[in-house]
């Protein structure tokens, strides 16, 4: 298994070294299951599994960069922006952090894999062994959430003030 396993890992995290890291702390995993294992159908199913969920959280672990950074200090949004505006931009970001914490995993993952870490639609159906297809009907779906989310806050109360920092998140 541990051929197919390399392989698998190599293909989600891109890096060889990375890929053996991980293929071993599922072994040792699966040692320190040894005694519950015979429970499991397939055995080489379930190590599948352990890996591709071991490279979802060393993808995650990644996070290089920040959503304010992505969405708020690109020059296409502005140039010179007030403090104020700065701040606006922050609590936005926040908001929005509590949002996606607040989705399903699956939708967590597939918004951060492409908007976080810029993953295609093709690399994340592969990372979280899904169609293509399902991935965009998640990614829409979970954008249309957030948006309605962030509109609701900040529409429906005091916080009209923040609509142009909110369209610059959107």
């Amino acid at each position: 298994m541990q051929d197919k396993l390399l392989g698998f890992s190599r293909r989600l995290l891109g890096e060889t070294e990375e890929a053996r890291d991980t293929v071993q702390e599922v072994f040792i995993k699966l040692w320190n299951l040894r005694d519950k294992l015979d429970q499991y159908r397939n055995l080489e199913a379930f190590a599948m599994t352990v890996t591709r969920n071991h490279c979802l959280d060393k993808i995650k672990a990644r996070r290089t960069v920040s959503l304010e950074e992505k969405h708020y200090y690109n020059n296409d949004f502005y140039s010179d922006p007030s403090p104020g505006e700065i701040l606006e931009r922050k609590d936005a970001a926040s908001y929005v952090k509590e949002i996606i914490q607040s989705l399903p995993e699956n939708q967590r993952s597939v918004i951060h894999l492409r908007d976080v870490e810029g993953y295609e639609n093709e690399e994340i159906a592969k990372i979280m062994d899904m169609d293509v297809n399902n991935i965009r009907v998640i990614l829409s779906r979970t954008r249309k959430k957030v948006r309605n989310e962030l509109l609701k806050k900040y529409y429906s109360n005091e916080n009209s003030g923040h609509k142009d920092s909110i369209r610059k998140v959107l």
